[in-house]
């Protein structure tokens, strides 16, 4: 039995939230954790919750957002990690999200101290795991497709 055999397996799912203004590109939205690091809000599955209502729930509560119109779902990824002495596999399903409304509100009592709207390069530049960076890749390539062209 290998080591990842044995990882407690944990199960998330998140949000890539966009907005479109008049006339503008798409902004997205990004959260910064407790250890500083840029990505997307996510969290656990209640019992019996399934994978898209947790991640709207979970992008509510973090930035405070209300309107989320689910999009699609954009991917889901893994990794394994250490949390006190434990081996962990991490197992996140993000959806695209859409809202209109702009005022965020960072819910600082789980950690999160900041809510931030990029252009998708700034976005890219800043997010700082790889695998997200990926996530939103696919996520600005859904919205796109989904943008009438001008």
């Amino acid at each position: 039995m290998t080591s990842r055999s044995r990882a407690t397996r944990e199960t998330s799912a998140g949000g890539v939230v966009y907005r479109v203004g008049p006339g503008s590109d798409p902004v997205f939205l990004l959260i910064r954790d407790s250890y500083r690091n840029w990505g997307f809000p996510k969290g656990h599955l209640e019992d019996g919750e399934l994978p898209d209502a947790a991640a709207l729930r979970e992008v509510r509560e973090e930035t405070g957002l209300e309107g989320l119109e689910l999009r699609g779902e954009i991917d889901t990824i893994d990794w394994y990690f250490r949390f006190r002495g434990r081996l962990i596999h991490k197992v996140c399903h993000f959806y695209l999200m859409e809202t209109a409304s702009t005022v965020t509100c960072p819910q600082r009592a789980e950690g999160i101290t900041a809510c931030r709207w990029m252009s998708i390069i700034d976005a890219l530049q800043t997010i700082s795991y790889a695998n997200a960076k990926a996530v939103l890749q696919r996520a600005g390539d859904m919205v796109g497709e989904a943008l009438p062209r001008r």
